[in-house]
């Protein structure tokens, strides 16, 4: 790897790096915006917005808070990667307010326009691409250009968004899109970065069996899981699409299974990588069963399972560790890290569960909800000298 050069830098130390600013505000974001969903669920708050109620909160899922935890991510991982220096100072803050900007703008965009918001929303994500493909071009960095695919999904999957929303009045596939775009992006550097630091921490804590090397098994299993993915997109749910989804889930499970995670079960920072990568053959399987079995099963369980499960907790995961160790921190956790895993993998269960237990929705709902914002305002506020003061 790379060894990143740093800028004579003596701005805020906020905007030194880019995991600071865009995991501060990306965290906290999705813990507020959360508690707006569920009394815009019950019909309690309206917004100005031009989207219903469901689409609001899936578009600011996607396209609010994960593009920033995405863009914290590989603003701190490409230098690495390229030797380059990282994006400081002004440059940084104003992709930040661009970012903030398009967040106001889906929120109010009944009173600015769907076109204007449209144009506001998407200008974040069409910069971000375009400065990441200029650091990875420059930098020579040919064999990273890969990660480059599922953020452009991303943007066509937002693109998409407003299309078939002011269109269509639903998002049905642009959700799909996102998920997949998403999902993508969580094999591609899950892939890379959970077996990694399980080896670093075997290697010294507990010697024996090291996770599997990537192989053609590897590639087969993506390629399998993305093109049910692509399937389900197209045609929704069904016999087909169903079946290949539980294959994908069994060839995603037995992926996981060969990293080992069951050796690191002394290190929370290693173990919840690998639970946090187990909702996807667990959504994966779920939505296989709803295309199989529509009568009985709700989809609603597999999307939860990708989404407040895969989504919620490897962002968090990796927020916190890249947080501690960009920062200077020790790769260890304590009380606080450990409650806010055990908070936020309450709350991912907690949603899939709901869904079969219809009887106590509503509180299982609420329970959810609670537990994703404390998780995340409390790393973004727990842990916020880590993105306020300098590098210890």
């Amino acid at each position: 790897m790379a060894i990143p050069r740093l800028k004579d830098y003596q701005g805020p130390a906020l905007l030194s790096y880019g995991y600071r600013p865009f995991f501060f505000f990306g965290a906290l974001y999705a813990g507020l915006s959360v508690l707006l969903w569920i009394p815009l669920f019950y019909g309690e708050l309206s917004l100005m917005t031009a989207f219903t109620g469901v689409d609001w909160h899936v578009h600011e899922m996607f396209f609010g808070f994960l593009a920033a935890v995405v863009t914290g991510f590989l603003f701190t991982a490409i230098p690495n990667w390229t030797g380059r220096m990282p994006i400081q100072g002004m440059p940084l803050l104003l992709l930040l307010l661009l970012w903030m900007a398009g967040r106001a703008a889906v929120t109010f965009s009944g009173q600015i326009g769907w076109i204007a918001a449209m144009a506001i929303d998407l200008s974040f994500l069409g910069t971000i691409l375009a400065v990441l493909a200029n650091e990875i071009i420059v930098g020579k960095n040919w064999r990273n250009l890969k990660v480059l695919l599922p953020l452009s999904l991303l943007l066509l999957a937002n693109i998409c968004f407003h299309l078939e929303v002011h269109f269509s009045g639903s998002s049905g596939y642009s959700y799909r899109l996102a998920m997949t775009a998403a999902i993508s992006l969580i094999m591609l550097i899950g892939g890379r970065i959970i077996p990694s630091f399980t080896r670093n921490w075997l290697v010294q804590n507990n010697p024996g069996r090291l996770p599997a090397p990537i192989s053609k098994f590897d590639m087969l299993t993506i390629a399998v899981t993305v093109s049910a993915l692509i399937l389900w997109i197209a045609i929704d749910l069904d016999l087909v699409s169903g079946v290949l989804l539980f294959i994908a889930a069994g060839l995603q499970f037995i992926r996981l299974i060969r990293w080992g995670g069951e050796r690191s079960i002394r290190e929370p920072l290693v173990l919840i990588l690998h639970l946090s990568y187990f909702f996807i053959p667990l959504g994966l399987a779920l939505l296989g069963i709803a295309g199989v079995f529509p009568d009985y099963f709700s989809p609603l369980a597999g999307i939860h399972a990708l989404g407040t499960g895969a989504i919620g907790c490897m962002t968090l995961s990796v927020m916190l560790r890249a947080a501690l160790g960009h920062s200077g921190q020790k790769l260890r956790s304590g009380f606080r890290a450990n409650t806010i895993f055990l908070l936020i993998l309450l709350s991912a269960s907690t949603r899939i569960v709901a869904e079969f237990m219809g009887d106590y929705y509503g509180p299982l709902l609420q329970l959810a909800a609670l537990s994703w914002f404390l998780a995340f305002a409390g790393f973004s506020i727990g842990y916020s000298p880590l993105f306020f003061k300098p590098r210890a």
